[in-house]
């Protein structure tokens, strides 16, 4: 092997790969990076088993070649080197390869490229395009949602639904439930739902975030890899096999309270509540009352913890229907208007022991439903 390219593509490319290297792994050349060229490219490869990401850089091949040699440490390296000219050699029987920069030069060693893993190849089953700004924002407002303890496996995925030119991705950890709703570029000849760990989109969403081009999906004919592909990466992942909850069942089909209120404000005194509710178990209490006449509704978000303080925010709303109490879990509420990015939100209850809906304003592509939490008023 014997190639050039920049340095900034290269950190650029490591940095892509970089997150798919595993960090706890019984087989050691996993915590390497495949290198190869292809095609007067150099492609750059690592994988933890559970997902890989393949990355490609512009490159100038003198010969050809591949190995596999230590992500980390190569990383670095490559991190701390001047924006110039990096040129990479690896002679026929050597399994070390020679680094060098303008005046830095370094020796790396690997390990056969003939021992890495292979990645699988995803080329039949289903495949639709799908515009990266809507995936982006899809996966952003639903993937926090998911588990992150393994005690029930697929509540740590989200159930992606391909049907007709519709992409239907919804995510639940048992205390809160989140849908979101958005077009194919292509549409799918036949509906198929497959469960993908949240991990893979996280990873996929910080990819595609410069990305202009459409995004490819393909899921294999057995649902149990589905693949990604970008401009100048591809991402696999294996599935989640399993059932998902029904989650259709979970949403309410009706209110008796309906609270439309700023998203910005809420979020705020949602904040501060929760600087006291720290102590109190992130208990976030929430008081929703009638306006009279020419004043508008009003609602109270205060938390309070034993000992230690209490406080009340209060904020003008549109309501509908009859005063409520209900009390939420801080931090979820937190997440979702932090990612919402509508100016006003609408709450939907019914009792104060019955799931709560949140709804951005304008956009009716979202639905985020929290349980609600048990309290004293």
């Amino acid at each position: 092997m014997k190639l050039s390219c920049l340095q900034e593509n290269l950190s650029k490319g490591l940095g892509i790969v970089g997150r798919a290297v595993a960090t706890r792994t019984t087989l050691p050349i996993t915590n390497n990076i495949l290198l190869a060229t292809d095609q007067g490219r150099l492609k750059l490869v690592a994988t933890n088993l559970e997902i890989a990401i393949v990355s490609w850089i512009g490159a100038k091949v003198e010969k050809e070649g591949t190995i596999t040699i230590p992500a980390r440490l190569f990383t670095e390296y490559v991190n701390s080197l001047k924006n110039d000219k990096i040129e990479l050699s690896l002679p026929g029987s050597s399994k070390s390869v020679h680094i060098k920069c303008l005046k830095s030069e370094a020796h790396i060693s690997g390990l056969d490229a003939e021992d890495f893993p292979p990645i699988p190849e995803v080329g039949d089953g289903v495949t639709t395009v799908i515009d990266a700004g809507d995936l982006s924002k899809a996966i952003a407002h639903v993937a926090f949602t998911a588990a992150t303890e393994d005690t029930r496996p697929v509540l740590t995925g989200v159930n992606a639904g391909f049907k007709g030119d519709k992409l239907t991705l919804a995510a639940a950890d048992g205390f809160r439930l989140a849908v979101y709703n958005c077009n194919l570029g292509k549409a799918v000849e036949e509906e198929i739902s497959v469960i993908i760990p949240a991990r893979t989109l996280n990873e996929l969403n910080r990819l595609i975030a410069e990305q202009e081009e459409p995004v490819e999906v393909t899921i294999n004919q057995g649902k149990s890899q589905i693949l990604f592909k970008l401009q100048s990466a591809q991402l696999v992942s294996q599935l989640i096999q399993g059932a998902f909850p029904n989650y259709s069942q979970l949403i309410p089909q009706k209110f008796d309270t309906r609270t439309v209120v700023d998203r910005i404000e809420f979020l705020g005194a949602v904040k501060t509540a929760s600087i006291f509710a720290r102590d109190g178990s992130g208990i976030v209490r929430i008081q929703i009352s009638e306006g009279a006449d020419l004043t508008p509704g009003k609602i109270m978000v205060s938390a309070r913890a034993e000992e230690m303080g209490d406080n009340t925010g209060e904020l003008d709303a549109v309501v509908a229907g009859q005063e409520t109490k209900i009390a939420f879990n801080g931090k979820f509420l937190q997440e979702v208007l932090g990612v919402l990015s509508t100016a006003q939100v609408a709450i939907e209850t019914t009792t104060g022991s019955s799931p709560g809906v949140i709804r951005p304003i304008g956009d009716d592509r979202y639905i985020h439903v929290v349980m609600p939490m048990f309290v004293q008023w």
